[in-house]
């Protein structure tokens, strides 16, 4: 069963980064480069500041702690599974698309990409939704653009993707309840 599970993973993989041309190649790897998002992250930091005042520095905080356990156990979990990515997979390498010849460490799953903008996602829809009614659809679309750019620049398979996807949904979940349960109800009464 694993095995088919994997062959249907590379199978979809080589659909997915077979899809490819310049200008694709060019934004996937600008979508990909967390220094890009700068500008994005100030502004919804601004966001915050502006609604929770001196609550936001608890809120920076725990995204930042969030952040630092997202990246952190999606190391651990790639060490410990250590499944190749697919641009080390000796099998299917020649078929791999890579972008400016990046493949990243020897391990892919899971993906810290994916679980740390879905983490930032999760976490901030119930802070920011107040400001724009869809915010909730545009930053989880947010996470999966970024979140596939890797699986098009060659980087991860989509279970890679996928499972990352979900401990970032789960640690921006957990981490939000831990403000509002937590620290937003017992010490800082906005």
């Amino acid at each position: 069963m694993i095995d088919y599970l994997q062959n249907l993973d590379t199978q979809l993989f080589l659909f997915l980064n077979g899809f490819h041309n310049s200008f694709f190649d060019f934004l996937m790897f600008w979508i990909s480069d967390r220094f890009i998002w700068i500008p994005l992250y100030l502004f919804l930091t601004f966001l915050l500041i502006k609604k929770y005042r001196k609550n936001a520095v608890w809120i920076l905080l725990l995204v930042a702690l969030m952040i630092l356990v997202s990246d952190q156990l999606s190391v651990l979990i790639k060490n410990l599974v250590e499944r190749p990515r697919p641009c080390h997979n000796s099998n299917i390498s020649a078929l791999v698309h890579l972008v400016n010849g990046k493949c990243g460490g020897s391990f892919g799953f899971v993906s810290s990409h994916a679980a740390n903008s879905f983490a930032i996602a999760v976490f901030l829809i119930p802070f920011l939704t107040s400001y724009f009614r869809y915010f909730g659809w545009v930053i989880i679309f947010w996470a999966a653009v970024i979140s596939y750019s890797r699986i098009y620049l060659g980087v991860h398979y989509p279970a890679d993707i996928l499972f990352g996807a979900l401990l970032g949904v789960l640690l921006g979940y957990l981490f939000s309840m831990l403000y509002f349960k937590v620290f937003h109800n017992r010490f800082l009464k906005s």
